[in-house]
Order: C-alpha cells, then sequence, then structure tokens
C-alpha cells in the first residue's frame, strides 16, 4: 500500500524515469496508473525535479487528451507519482503491430493530439518529447498525450540544470539538434515527424548508434518526405520545415487534421507562412543557456532569420549542447514506452505563453519608447527602481495598447514572440495585468523577477511568475529575454 491508500497490481510499463504499475486508489475506488521516479544515470538520488514538474504543470493542463496526475506521493523514500489509468497501447507500438496507418486513420489520431497540444501551448507549456511512444491510443481511438516530465513552462530554468534539453533524437527539430531551446514551434516539428513515422511505418530519421550524425543530418539536410502521404503530403510539409517561423502554429495542424480530405490548405511559403497563419499563441522561446547572452540594444538592426543548418558553427556548438544533454535522451528512453503513465494536464490555462517572454510582459518604457528608466541623465545607467517602473508602465500599456507595447520588445525577442501579430493575438484575450511582486538586487544584471496576475477578457482568471532580462541603452529598456 503506498500512503496509505493507493495499492498496487502489478507492472505495466517501463521507460527511463522508472517502472509504472497498475494499481488502485482504495479510496476513491478507480484504477491508477503509478510511476515510481527512478534514478537518474551517475546521480544517486531519484530525480525528483521531474517528478515534481510533471505533477505542478497536472495542475495547469485539465484536457481530454492528455493523461491526468492526481497525486505525488512519497513512501519509504520512494516518490510515486499517481496518474490517471488508460488502457491503451502506444502509437509507436500500434504502427509496429499493424503496420503504417492510412491518412484517413493516422489524421483523426495526430488531430487528437494536437488538440492537447494547442491547449499547453496556450498555458505557456512546451511539451518537448512529443513522439509516437508518449501518445496512447485507446481501443476506441481515443488519443492520450503523456510524459510531461521534460516539459518547460515559464520561469522554469530547472531542465537546463538537469541537461534534460533536448526530447528523443529521431523527432528532434533542427533548432533543437542545434542546441537551441525549445519552442511550440519545436512541438509542431515534432508532431510532423510522428505523423511522418505513422504514416511510413518508421521514423523520419533512424537513429542507431550514430546520434551526431542523425543530428547532423537533422540540422543540415532536407527533411524526408512522404511520396505516398496522399492530402497529407502538405501538412508534413507545413510542420517538418527547417526554420521555425515557417511552420504552421499547431491549432492549424489541428484544424487541417480534423477537416479531413475535403479541407487541407497547402503549406505556406517560406515567406509568408507566420503572416498566412491565423493568430495563434505565440512562440516561446526559452532560453536553454543560463549565462548571459549579448545585450541588444535599441537601434539594433532587425535579426536575420537563422535558418538552422546553414553553417557548421551552430551544429558545432550545438553538439556540445547535446553531449551535454545525452543523460537526458538516456533519462527520456531510446523512444521507450511507458504504457499506462500519464502527462500531467493543466488545469488553469495561463496565458498563452507566459506573459513574460511571451509576446506581452514589455516591462520597458512608454508606449512611444521614450526612456522610462533611472529618473536621472540618459547616461546615469539602470536602477532597481528604474526597472521596477518600467515593468509596472509595461504592464500598463500592453493590455490597452500592444501595439505599442511591442515596441518596448527588443528586435530579437519581437521575432521570438511571433512577430507583431502573434503578440496582439495573446494580449487581445488579456483584460488586465496586474504586478504582485517585484524583485530586482542587481541593477548591472538587468534582470527582474515578478509575479503578475492576469485577468482574462473571458472573465477566468490566473497568475504567473516571469524571469526576464533586459536591454538597457541611453536611459532606455527593453525586453530582451525570458530567463
Amino acid at each position: 500500500m503506498i500512503a496509505g491508500r493507493y495499492s498496487l497490481d502489478r507492472e505495466i510499463g517501463r521507460g527511463g524515469m522508472g517502472s509504472v504499475w497498475l494499481g488502485a486508489d482504495e479510496v476513491l475506488g478507480r484504477p491508477v496508473a503509478l510511476k515510481r521516479i527512478g534514478m537518474v544515470p551517475g546521480v544517486e538520488a531519484p530525480d525528483l525535479v521531474r517528478a515534481e514538474r510533471e505533477a505542478r504543470l497536472a495542475a495547469r493542463l485539465n484536457h481530454p487528451h492528455v493523461v491526468a496526475v492526481f497525486d505525488l506521493v512519497v513512501e519509504d523514500d520512494e516518490r510515486w507519482l499517481v496518474m490517471e489509468y488508460v488502457e491503451s497501447v502506444t502509437l509507436a507500438e500500434l504502427v509496429r503491430d499493424q503496420g503504417p496507418l492510412s491518412p484517413a486513420r493516422a489524421a483523426p489520431l495526430l488531430a487528437q493530439a494536437a488538440d492537447a497540444l494547442t491547449e499547453a501551448h496556450e498555458a505557456g507549456i512546451v511539451h518537448r518529447d512529443v513522439k509516437p511512444s508518449n501518445i496512447l491510443v485507446t481501443r476506441e481511438g481515443q488519443v492520450k498525450l503523456t510524459d510531461f516530465g521534460i516539459a518547460r513552462a515559464a520561469a522554469d530554468a530547472t531542465l537546463t540544470q538537469t541537461g534534460l534539453v533536448t526530447g528523443s533524437p529521431a523527432y528532434l527539430a533542427p533548432e533543437v539538434a542545434s542546441g537551441q531551446s525549445a519552442s511550440a514551434a519545436s512541438d509542431v516539428w515534432s508532431l510532423g515527424a510522428t505523423l511522418y513515422h505513422a504514416l511510413a511505418g518508421k521514423p523520419p530519421y533512424e537513429v542507431g548508434g550514430n546520434l551526431m550524425g542523425t543530428l547532423y543530418r537533422i540540422v543540415h539536410e532536407a527533411p524526408p518526405r512522404l511520396p505516398d502521404a496522399g492530402w497529407l503530403a502538405p501538412l508534413l510539409e507545413a510542420t517538418m520545415t527547417p526554420d521555425p517561423a515557417d511552420r504552421w502554429s499547431m491549432s492549424r495542424v489541428r484544424d487541417v487534421l480534423r477537416s479531413g480530405e475535403a479541407g487541407p490548405a497547402t503549406p505556406p511559403s517560406s515567406s509568408s507562412a507566420a503572416s498566412s497563419a491565423p493568430p495563434a499563441a505565440p512562440t516561446r522561446v526559452l532560453p536553454a543557456d543560463p549565462a548571459p547572452r549579448p545585450r541588444s540594444t535599441p537601434d539594433e538592426g532587425p535579426v536575420p532569420r537563422r535558418r538552422p543548418g546553414r553553417s557548421l558553427l551552430p551544429v558545432l556548438v550545438g553538439l556540445a549542447v547535446v553531449l551535454a544533454a545525452l543523460v537526458g535522451w538516456a533519462i527520456v528512453g531510446r523512444d521507450g514506452t511507458e504504457t499506462g503513465t500519464a502527462t500531467p494536464p493543466s488545469h488553469s490555462r495561463a496565458p498563452s505563453q507566459s506573459p513574460s517572454g511571451s509576446p506581452s510582459r514589455s516591462p520597458s518604457g512608454s508606449p512611444s519608447g521614450s526612456p522610462s528608466g533611472s529618473p536621472g541623465s540618459p547616461t546615469a545607467g539602470p536602477t532597481v527602481d528604474g526597472m521596477h517602473r518600467f515593468i509596472e508602465d509595461y504592464l500598463a500599456t500592453v493590455t490597452s495598447d500592444p501595439k505599442s507595447a511591442f515596441a518596448m520588445l527588443s528586435p530579437r525577442f519581437r521575432q521570438a514572440s511571433g512577430g507583431l501579430s502573434g503578440y496582439e493575438g495573446f494580449w487581445d484575450t488579456i483584460k488586465t495585468a496586474r504586478l504582485r511582486s517585484f524583485n530586482a538586487t542587481d541593477p548591472d544584471a538587468l534582470t527582474v523577477d515578478y509575479v503578475v496576475d492576469y485577468t482574462r477578457k473571458n472573465g477566468t482568471s490566473t497568475s504567473d511568475e516571469v524571469s526576464l532580462r533586459l536591454a538597457y541603452r541611453d536611459g532606455r529598456y527593453l525586453i530582451d529575454e525570458e530567463s
């Protein structure tokens, strides 16, 4: 008996993080899946950080296609994650046993996963490990997305600390394979790669023992295409496209999958993809490197669009990051299956994309871009008081005039926020943003942490913890990145 209420029946799955058991909640009288948190290779204690993250994200998702997490309990120094039990097989097992799926059969399954991911992205959560073995399929054809153990939410820097910066190599987006941080657009690529697997009967990239070679191909070579993908070929092209800015939003992917053969749209061109997609939650780019990056300045020109794999340098740097992350890959498992496991669902949706790095909260100066820094001369330098006022000004501006608040972002952060349309798409849903607490101890570091309370226009409310790095020049603050 675990924690005085959960009985264990039999082991039903095993993955890189530990074993999964079928059990029962003796108090409520229902079956549950219990994941015993295992040991990370080379570490002398269970990965409690990952377990707690998975349980915490469960409080932010409540979706029919996400495996619910009920509890995180301790028993004799062991941690158990108590989850919804789903009698199912993984999509990987389904394809292995039945062979490649037809477009008509694959589309409804992937549409359900896309719906769950759309909700996660709107809550500011990036799954980061979308793959066939994390998609559970019941006998009735219902899909449940599982394993948010390496998912990333706003103001959560723990993943970089543990090295869990990659998902499963065969489904990695090029920007992640080259060492950049994952975003909602990275999940779009991974779902496209999962659809590829379902249609082809095999992953888009065979990893084998040559991990580095696989990562190099993902970054440098044109994405693989399926000649017999039928009406889903345009969707594969629009999800598995190298530049994140050219990919469809997850909500658009979901809608096309739902529409069936009669309604898919052609993929956008590289120059018009972002603008042609319906406004969706802005893509969050979450920095993977905790070290301070060079500060952007207000007079910087537009950041050139980076197409992963156009030079060797990004990959050489990225491979070093991935080498450090191999422990994380071992934890996730080589596309290992954890049948019966569950993924944290999010009950209270944080404003699509945390208002911090998301296209919003730009604590920078006034709407016109006038200095909002220290009260002295423009060259007085950053101050804690100036940064505090900047955040207050930004939150006061962004809900009433998102276009003016957008000018409070540095050029590269505007790009990371999905452009003006993506930025406005998020903030148009928010009625008020009120600063609850603020913390900044070192003005030279230009980092601020704060808690903000949001009221949406539909009457719901939520709060978020935000960590930002600002840029400062000539007395003017700009939001440069979310950390």
